[in-house]
């Protein structure tokens, strides 16, 4: 027993060292490096990746999550706003889903508090994939596949909304994006940006850009107020978090978006209006901090923000189980 007392005592001290020596290399700034997902429960993920890329939750059964939020597009479609059921247009962009998990709230309003709350609101939303919820699962039910592996996952073979949206959050916590060259920076690699890109993070800084866009994800962990120096004039309807709060004090107040990957998630705010990069920094700018930019200081700030671009996940498209004779067929029309 005395050895094994020793030996855990070891361990835990070279663990502890191990993290210590970690965190001694990362330079002290206010974005942190992105770390890789940890993954509790593989079966569980697996079930939440084979939902996630589900259209037969749809009432179309063409439209799956990854439909607005492209994994292979930097977890958005590159769409002003999305399309949703029969061509409908949304309101908002389509926020990208890569590294959620680290935001303080989903939608850009924060109506959701969390991943699971946030899975099942566009299953049933008429202008997303306008599934009531009911239907949703007798879809799920009838599928023999998914009744097993459901019953492997969480123990019984009755499928609920609960469920579903805790199998899909499981899977999105595995969407984060470590190893980009900022990242490589922050832990001590001097060349892993050059001079130029070194330059722009130093005026993202010291302008003050990182008052909202730090953290891990450089952003998601706030809401701001969009506007602060100038108005923001917007042809969305979409007021922001005062149509949760109820507070007009909230109004065009939206959660701050993660810039990890920006690169990829054109166009940008709330309501697509930037479409490049270099627009939505001089906008920023002038709007959020009273700055006008150069066309020098925009191109320096726009090749940091591409040093942002991370590993992205890597996925092998899962082999969905077969319809059974008994399952609701879609209605592309209805």
């Amino acid at each position: 027993m005395k050895f094994k007392a020793l030996g855990v005592a070891v361990a835990f001290a070279m663990t502890t060292a191990g993290t210590a020596a970690w965190a001694a290399k990362v330079r002290d700034e206010p974005i942190q490096p992105i770390q890789p997902a940890k993954v509790a429960n593989a079966a569980k993920v697996e079930l939440g990746k084979k939902l996630w890329f589900e259209p037969r939750l749809s009432m179309s059964g063409i439209i799956s999550c990854n439909t607005c939020h492209n994994l292979s597009r930097g977890g958005t479609d590159n769409l002003k706003t999305s399309i949703g059921h029969g061509w409908k247009a949304g309101p908002v962009n389509a926020p990208t889903v890569l590294n959620s998990s680290l935001a303080i709230a989903q939608f850009w309003d924060g109506r959701a508090a969390n991943l699971k709350e946030q899975a099942g609101g566009p299953i049933q939303a008429d202008i997303e994939m306008n599934m009531p919820h009911t239907l949703a699962l007798d879809v799920l039910q009838s599928i023999p596949g998914y009744v097993a592996e459901f019953k492997s996952v969480f123990g019984s073979e009755t499928i609920d909304m609960d469920k579903v949206t805790s199998a899909i959050a499981a899977f999105e916590e595995t969407l984060v994006t470590p190893n980009s060259r900022f990242d490589k920076w922050l832990k001590g690699d001097d060349k892993a940006i050059n001079a130029k890109e070194l330059a722009g993070y130093t005026l993202f800084k010291e302008s003050g850009c990182v008052a909202c866009h730090n953290g891990p994800a450089a952003g998601g962990t706030s809401f701001q107020r969009m506007g602060v120096v100038e108005p923001y004039t917007s042809t969305s309807p979409v007021e922001g978090r005062s149509g949760v709060t109820g507070k007009d004090a909230d109004r065009f107040n939206f959660k701050v978006p993660t810039l990890r990957n920006v690169e990829m998630t054109y166009p940008y705010f709330h309501d697509g209006e930037a479409r490049t990069l270099e627009e939505a920094v001089d906008i920023m700018g002038r709007l959020q901090l009273g700055r006008t930019y150069s066309k020098d200081e925009i191109d320096n700030i726009v090749a940091f923000l591409k040093t942002l671009t991370g590993d992205q996940p890597k996925l092998t498209m899962p082999i969905l189980p077969p319809s059974s004779n008994s399952t609701p067929r879609p209605d592309p029309f209805k």
